[in-house]
């Protein structure tokens, strides 16, 4: 396919997006941030499954995940299937690529200089700081890997099971119906892997369900939330493509 179609240039964008919203989400996804201090309200105090004292805690992850799984659903409205599935399986060997080469990057002797230096008035040892952000456990990552394909393909199978009975209509209920599933996978397989499987951790059952379903809630919200904002992106798209060719690449890829 030539790059001076529109459709290609299109695909190529929400591609590029796609595995560069993926990649990132790895990587920032280290950091633990509290949705509750982030809003200036009081801390939840959730009692589940036996497990005490819990509340919105989450990966920083999650500030992308919604934007891949909009991706997803456009692409897959656009593209169909195939498309989506080759996407996912280059994102998903791009992002172990990416922990190759970082844990690569971890290895390097580090320049003496560079060792300490001051960070906001404190001595910080630049090549702890360096592994503790970007040295991920091998569990964890498996575990990303894993819940990303998994998502991938109940998304995609979704969408267009609903979309066999809706036809074209209802956008917001195959993409957002897909979305909360995927999502729902997603929320736990990670737990699972990362933390129940993990001997280091050897979490319980009940700690891996009240939090996976902790961690669903703000899912199930925050893809409720963004609903609108896959209109906004369906509309420009359409209007760039035109109204024949939009109609022609959507009833294109409801053939599979």
């Amino acid at each position: 396919m030539s790059f001076k179609t529109k459709e290609s240039r299109l695909l190529l964008v929400l591609g590029t997006f796609f595995v560069a919203n993926a990649i990132l989400s790895e990587f920032i996804g280290v950091k633990i941030f509290t949705v509750e201090g982030t809003l200036g309200i009081k801390h939840f105090d959730i009692n589940l499954m036996g497990v005490k004292g819990l509340s919105f805690n989450m990966s920083a992850g999650v500030l992308t995940w919604p934007l891949i799984f909009i991706m997803t659903d456009i692409i897959n409205e656009y593209f169909g299937v195939k498309q989506v599935r080759f996407l996912s399986i280059i994102t998903a060997l791009l992002i172990s690529y990416a922990f190759v080469i970082v844990g690569a990057a971890m290895n390097l002797t580090p320049a003496d200089f560079w060792i300490n230096q001051k960070i906001n008035g404190q001595s910080t040892n630049m090549n702890n700081a360096f592994a503790g952000i970007f040295g991920q456990g091998m569990w964890i990552i498996v575990g990303s890997i894993v819940a990303f394909i998994i998502g991938q393909i109940a998304d995609v199978l979704i969408f267009h099971k609903i979309k066999k009975i809706t036809g074209d209509r209802a956008l917001w209920l195959r993409a957002t119906g897909s979305t909360l599933v995927s999502q729902f996978i997603d929320s736990f397989v990670v737990i699972f892997i990362a933390f129940y499987l993990n001997p280091q951790y050897n979490w319980s059952w009940q700690m891996v369900a009240a939090i996976g379903l902790v961690n669903y809630t703000y899912k199930f919200v925050v893809a409720i939330l963004m609903t609108p904002i896959l209109y906004v992106v369906h509309s420009i798209i359409d209007g760039y493509l035109g109204k024949d060719l939009s109609q022609r690449l959507i009833k294109m890829a409801g053939r599979g």
